[in-house]
């Protein structure tokens, strides 16, 4: 017999507060945790050397607001619809430059001493050529000029909205740095529960060293900013509480951060958004009672080089970008325009369907309140999204299966990609803007070349959903590429991809040399042409794509993993009930990079 659940204890929070003023309400919360565990257990052994568990720093999982109604999930199987979560994900910030990775896009990096990789084998005469050098005779080389002329360029990208004088910020205090406006420790608002501050906040940032990680994690209803460089790293600087709303996704602005100012943006389950100056403790709600969009937000990026513009996906498959200090108003659709390419029909007569609807465009001159553009992409969630490094492009993956490479500068739709099975979850961008990773519920990672606009090699190697994906810039060159990838399957995976060493399969070759001959033998076929027509890609089979097998797999942690990042002396990643671990990189590798750096 199925029993209904017991309703909340208190219906509002008037009601919780009340209580609480009559020492009623009892708050049960633990606090962070951190151990060193050794063993051979704790060792990720790959070629460089090993990696050794450092540190394992465990989140407190805060209890359910006791107005918040108990999840019902009366059966596993069922397709009802629970409320969103995002695990454990960390925004890492330094104040040092060193901490920066190296930017392989700006610079020959095949020639470059930090990098500890090997030269990959030659295995084609034009291999030990810089990926940049392409022969200048397409005769001769037809799919390299091709993807020559297609590559993307790079350079600096100009501003998001450049032209639109609507856009431009008031003059009055125009050089003064703002600030968000209430204080969060003293909120009475009914979305915040509370704020907990360090009392010796001050000394603790004083003290830090300047080259030191400040992380901010989220975990359930809770938010916590963290300072990594500490010894007594598992007391956090702030802890926020939320009432009912879950933090899924935020990301740090690092165009105004300073010694003394760091802007964050939080997005909620809810749909609202948060800006949030941590030094100051003042913060100020976006999207407030979700009037723009009342869906969670999946993911949050502020949009580079920009101080106030930053880009939301959510999960009704819309994109939005909002400024920080501009009001918000219900928003309506201000125009029905359908970007598309002009030739609407394949080869195959088959009609194209690939769009974007744009109900808010960033060159419209209303822009005294939010949003400043506003995309609509699909029906189903956008799961996740990247910039490219060039600052000209993102890639967009959906619950749908596909990735979207966009020009957002331009608002326009370039490629559309569909995965193997399943839904596409996370995606990421080569150092040098070459690839993009995707991972998701097929259990493989996609490599795409954004240049050749193909598929380049599913890897396989995970046994569950692939949940972050993450490349090395400080083990990456022009040729050769080290990332990881975590999963559901609770395993932290390495793969090293090089462009010579992926052998191409038969049915692939036989593809692709009829295409180039198609293309050679029709002069009148423009590139332009070409890519509108092929705008979306089809499934490649898995007889026609190079497989990939990772250098190492190992179950790291006993929850799934949902985050990954490297740094020049760790990989740091993160499970769903907030076990944080750091993982330091390979002693002799750190010390012969150190000396060619030196030397050089």
């Amino acid at each position: 017999m199925f029993v209904l659940p017991p309703p909340p204890r208190y219906p509002s929070q008037a009601a919780y507060n009340l209580a609480l003023q009559n020492g009623q309400g009892s708050i049960v919360e633990t606090s962070n945790t951190l151990s060193n565990p050794v063993g051979p257990n704790f060792q990720l052994v790959v070629g460089e050397g090993t990696y050794i568990l450092k540190e394992d720093l465990h989140l407190a999982t805060p209890p359910p607001h006791p107005s918040e109604a108990p999840i019902i999930n009366p059966n596993p199987l069922a397709t009802t619809p629970q409320p969103a979560t995002a695990g454990t994900k960390l925004s890492l910030l330094s104040f040092s430059s060193r901490a920066n990775p190296p930017l392989l896009y700006r610079a020959e990096t095949n020639r470059s001493t930090r990098s500890a990789l090997q030269t990959s084998i030659q295995e084609h005469p034009n291999e030990s050529r810089s990926s940049t050098e392409f022969p200048g005779s397409s005769e001769e080389n037809g799919s390299l000029a091709s993807s020559a002329k297609m590559a993307i360029s790079i350079g600096s990208a100009p501003a998001f909205g450049e032209g639109n004088a609507s856009l431009l910020a008031p003059t009055k205090d125009a050089g003064k740095r703002r600030k968000p406006k209430n204080n969060i420790a003293k909120s009475n608002s009914s979305f915040i529960s509370r704020c907990i501050v360090s009392e010796n906040l001050s000394k603790r940032l004083l003290d830090r060293p300047a080259d030191g990680y400040f992380a901010f994690a989220n975990i359930n209803r809770a938010f916590q900013w963290l300072d990594l460089s500490a010894s007594n790293k598992e007391e956090h600087l702030t802890k926020i509480l939320f009432t009912k709303g879950h933090c899924l996704c935020h990301d740090i602005n690092q165009v105004t951060k300073a010694v003394n100012h760091i802007d964050l943006i939080m997005g909620f389950s809810t749909g609202e958004i948060i800006w949030f100056e941590p030094m100051s403790q003042k913060y100020t709600r976006l999207n407030k009672n979700g009037i723009i969009n009342s869906t969670p937000v999946s993911e949050i990026r502020w949009i580079p080089g920009s101080e106030n513009l930053f880009l939301a996906a959510h999960m009704d498959g819309s994109l939005v970008v909002y400024d920080k200090e501009k009001d918000d108003a219900a928003f309506l659709p201000e125009e029905q325009d359908v970007i598309a390419p002009e030739s609407s029909e394949s080869e195959d007569n088959v009609k194209v369907t690939a769009k974007i609807h744009i109900d808010k465009s960033v060159h419209s001159k209303n822009q005294k309140v939010n949003p400043v553009s506003f995309w609509k992409l699909s029906n189903q969630r956008i799961n996740a999204f990247a910039f490219s490094p060039n600052n000209r492009h993102i890639a967009v993956v959906s619950e749908d299966g596909t990735l979207r490479i966009i020009d957002y500068l331009k608002e326009q739709l370039l490629d559309i990609y569909q995965s193997y099975y399943g839904g596409f979850i996370c995606v990421c961008w080569s150092p040098d803007g070459k690839y993009v990773l995707t991972g998701g519920q097929d259990d493989l990672i996609s490599i795409w070349s954004v240049t050749e606009r193909s598929i380049v090699a599913r890897c396989q190697g995970h046994q569950s959903w692939v949940t972050a994906v993450c490349f090395d810039p400080w083990r990456c060159d022009d040729r050769n590429y080290r990332f990881g990838s975590v999963g559901e399957d609770c395993r932290l995976l390495l793969w090293d991809f090089s462009v010579g060493m992926l052998h191409r399969p038969k049915a692939r070759e036989q593809t692709h040399n009829t295409n180039t001959s198609r293309i050679r033998s029709n002069s009148s076929l423009s590139a332009e042409s070409e890519r509108e027509s092929t705008i979306q890609h089809p499934v490649e089979p898995r007889a026609s794509t190079a497989m990939l097998p990772p250098v190492m797999s190992k179950a790291i942690d006993d929850d799934p993993l949902c985050w990954l990042e490297f740094t020049e002396e760790s990989i740091i990643t993160s499970c769903k009930s907030g076990h944080i671990r750091t993982w330091d990189r390979p002693k002799d590798a750190t010390n012969k990079s150190e000396v060619a750096s030196s030397t050089s």
